[in-house]
């Protein structure tokens, strides 16, 4: 099952800062802790899922690596929990949070006086414009030094007429019913202790004003359907399936909010001389007998160029020459992986006459005899015990 995004898990933008980041997990863990949730399965998770998205967002440079790479920055487990921490991993790596959100030591008590005489407004509820999702075909060249592409996007985008407002000629007015805060508070006793709730205003859908006179071109709705084009830089070494993300970059919100974010997926075009295994490069060269008899001089193709490559006289096939930092480089990474070259003696599938007698002499030589080494002979004992 897919990873949520940890900005829709704590409900804030991309921009929110550190003090936005921290009340919002205190609500999430507030409201799904386990104290007030006993033997609730799903609360636990959601409990679990706020503190891995607020452990990520409120760290700048795991922050910096999710919002480029998404949860592919923290593939195997690093960064986020992956599910490996237990309820006490979590109050304890949290400790400064629980223990004036809880009354300390992570648990419940201590509770029934928060929010008994809490005051002020939440902050008005800013619209967030959806995702975009496109893919980017690379060549194993592309990958190797980076690449830069133009890429035209049908989206939403803020509608000129309104500036992006919704309204004609601007015609806002504050909100009757929250008085421009965005939000309708109620407050009631609990057995807790006081508490105090906030929701979104049903009148003006969180915005706090309301449009008077819509936009004639957008409906109201601040955008209008366009084309847009991207330039996307994409760094060197990226891999298959791996997912960039553009802040910023996908559809417009409506009336003025946040826009989404284009969210980019590689795909790799497979390529006609090497395969790929992480950042080493594997290619398969042919020789004919007598180079791998008597020593050869031959070129091998390269993602920059072609190389010479020396080939031991008596080199027998199937042997394996690495070419040190031939391959690709580590994404945002200063190493750089081989290119590994199989060497293979081509057998011919038929034969002349004339080649025949010329292969039945040599055929009868000392030095065409099989006299495999001891390293050798060792080998093909070891492929036999696999077969009994």
């Amino acid at each position: 099952m897919a990873k949520k995004d940890y900005y829709e898990v704590l409900g804030v933008g991309r921009n929110a800062t550190a003090d936005e980041l921290k009340k919002a997990y205190r609500k999430l863990a507030l409201q799904y802790h386990p104290d007030r949730n006993p033997g609730d399965k799903e609360a636990e998770e959601k409990f679990k899922e706020a503190a891995e998205a607020y452990d990520v967002l409120s760290n700048s440079e795991k922050k910096a690596k999710y919002d480029q790479f998404g949860h592919a920055a923290f593939e195997g487990g690093a960064g986020g929990y992956g599910g490996g921490m237990d309820m006490n991993d979590i109050f304890s790596h949290f400790g400064d949070i629980f223990g004036d959100l809880f009354g300390g030591g992570g648990g419940f008590g201590g509770f029934g006086g928060f929010g008994g005489s809490a005051s002020g407004r939440r902050a008005r509820t800013t619209n967030r414009g959806s995702n975009l999702r496109i893919k980017v075909k690379l060549t194993l060249e592309e990958i190797d030094k980076g690449a830069e592409k133009k890429i035209k996007v049908a989206k939403y985008v803020p509608c000129k007429t309104c500036s992006g407002s919704g309204a004609r000629n601007n015609s806002m007015e504050t909100c009757s019913h929250c008085h421009g805060s965005g939000v309708v508070t109620e407050v009631r006793r609990t057995i807790l202790g006081q508490m105090q709730t906030q929701s979104v205003c049903p009148q003006c859908g969180g915005q706090g004003q309301i449009i008077k006179d819509k936009c004639p071109d957008c409906n109201g709705e601040g955008i209008v359907r366009s084309e847009e084009i991207i330039n996307i830089n994409i760094p060197a070494g990226v891999t298959d399936g791996m997912q960039l993300s553009m802040q910023g970059k996908g559809n417009a919100a409506a009336r003025g909010g946040v826009p989404g974010d284009l969210i980019v997926l590689i795909e790799e075009i497979p390529h006609e001389n090497f395969e790929r295994q992480e950042t080493n490069l594997y290619y398969n060269a042919f020789i004919t007998f007598s180079q791998a008899a008597m020593g050869a001089s031959i070129e091998i193709p390269t993602l920059t160029g072609k190389v010479k490559v020396k080939i031991d006289a008596g080199t027998p096939s199937g042997k394996v020459i690495r070419l040190k930092g031939k391959g690709l480089p580590e994404v945002n990474g200063y190493r750089r992986g081989d290119l590994l070259v199989s060497l293979n003696v081509w057998v011919p599938k038929s034969l002349s006459r004339e080649e025949k007698e010329i292969l039945t002499k040599l055929d009868k030589q000392p030095n065409f005899q099989p006299t495999p080494s001891k390293q050798e002979r060792g080998f093909f004992d070891k492929m036999k015990d696999l077969f009994n």
